[in-house]
């Protein structure tokens, strides 16, 4: 069978890759931290659980509109008024089967074969995978802790070309848990609109963000740059991966464009889940919510400190989601060979910089405190007798390559 050049290009995503080896562990019986995948660990809030069984009572459950249910979609743009301040119109709200297939709608409604688009070093790697799916040429442009891992407008200015025809943004950031600053975002967002360019901002973690000095919530993008395309989901701030459900907000023009695509690619986000996540946006679960984003702050806490003692250093503290991006240097082991070896003997999970790029691949490690607060003493209980009794340069670790 000949597979497709897209497919044989795609590299792996080593988080599930390690997540695979971890469960394999299990299945022959040992007890393994699982600290390298965001996935929160509370679940779904009660009334959405609740929302869903009465959703799944054995009624016909019909396709919903291309972009969702009108009554989600108004329910998210009310948020964004009540949270952030911003007026969205529900018309430009588009519900997708997460927000992977927002970003896959994104590119493909955005890019032509060709297009450079800038992207941190390091992101996520799905998201520079997406583009390059859809055609893109990538440009990964390094960020350093000054910029707090994060895109500026002094870089992106720097990196600019004639080809460049858009700038993904994620604040926070996955790996790194950092946010860029308002100021910043607003000079950068300007630049690329002022060239032309679409603006794509993956806000995922933004609702697990710290408040500011006046304990207001975070802003969005949208509040500098309503013409931006920003991307949220489901999966972090209330809790519900598995439930694959996702938005974007975009802008007016975009929005028949991204309906046919949406109409072809996905008929329709899961009808059960959009039924269901209507029940996301009631005081009872926002309360619900907001008490774990307070509970992720003080995991951060314990995460860092621990790190710290360790000899980890986080060359930037998280102020958003709920990862440490941390650097092995220090331990003579590159970070493919510290997180094979730490999985291999001490049976803690974690992803290796090779991941999100390629400045930070061999020095760096994220951990994701999205487990629980017993899970994350053990693995950091674990880790530092790991460390301690490390011996550098026994060779490459066979349990991953």
């Amino acid at each position: 069978m000949r597979i497709s050049q897209r497919a044989r290009a795609i590299a792996p995503f080593y988080a599930m890759e390690f997540g695979k080896q971890a469960a394999d562990l299990e299945a022959a019986g040992h007890h393994v931290v699982k600290l390298s995948l965001g996935e929160p660990d509370f679940g779904a809030p009660p009334a959405v659980l609740a929302a869903m069984r009465n959703a799944m009572d054995g009624r016909p459950m019909a396709y919903t509109a291309a972009l969702g249910l009108p009554a989600l979609r108004r329910a998210i743009a009310r948020f964004y008024a009540d949270r952030h301040g911003v007026e969205v119109d529900p018309a430009r709200v588009a519900v997708t089967a997460g927000a992977s297939a927002a970003l896959v709608l994104g590119a493909a409604a955005l890019v032509d074969p060709g297009d450079e688009v800038l992207i941190a070093d390091p992101s996520y790697p799905c998201n520079r995978q997406i583009m390059e799916s859809f055609g893109a040429r990538v440009t990964l442009v390094p960020t350093t802790p000054a910029s707090r891992f994060q895109l500026d407008a002094a870089s992106v200015r720097s990196h600019w070309s004639p080809e460049t025809r858009g700038v993904m943004i994620a604040t926070p950031s996955n790996p790194t848990g950092t946010s860029v600053p308002a100021d910043e975002l607003e000079a950068l967002c300007a630049l690329a609109r002022e060239r032309g360019a679409w603006r794509l901002v993956d806000e995922i973690y933004l609702d697990l963000s710290d408040p500011d000095e006046l304990g207001r919530p975070p802003g969005s993008a949208l509040a500098h740059d309503p013409g931006a395309v920003v991307i949220n989901s489901f999966s972090k701030y209330f809790g519900m991966t598995g439930w694959r459900l996702g938005w974007c907000v975009v802008p007016e023009a975009l929005v028949p464009a991204l309906e046919r695509l949406a109409q072809n690619y996905f008929l329709c986000a899961s009808a059960p889940a959009q039924h269901a996540a209507l029940a996301c946006f009631t005081p009872e679960s926002l309360a619900v919510v907001e008490a774990r984003r307070v509970e992720f702050a003080e995991r951060r806490a314990l995460v860092l400190d621990g790190l710290e003692r360790i000899g980890l250093p986080v060359p930037v503290p998280p102020d958003g989601a709920f990862y440490a991006y941390f650097d092995v240097s220090a331990t003579g082991l590159t970070s493919w060979d510290f997180c094979a070896r730490a999985l291999r003997d001490a049976h803690v999970a974690l992803t290796p910089g090779r991941d999100f790029g390629m400045d930070t691949a061999e020095t760096h490690v994220r951990l994701s405190y999205a487990a629980s607060a017993g899970e994350l003493t053990e693995g950091i209980t674990r880790l530092s007798k790991f460390v301690a009794g490390l011996q550098p340069g026994r060779g490459r670790s066979s349990i991953i390559r």
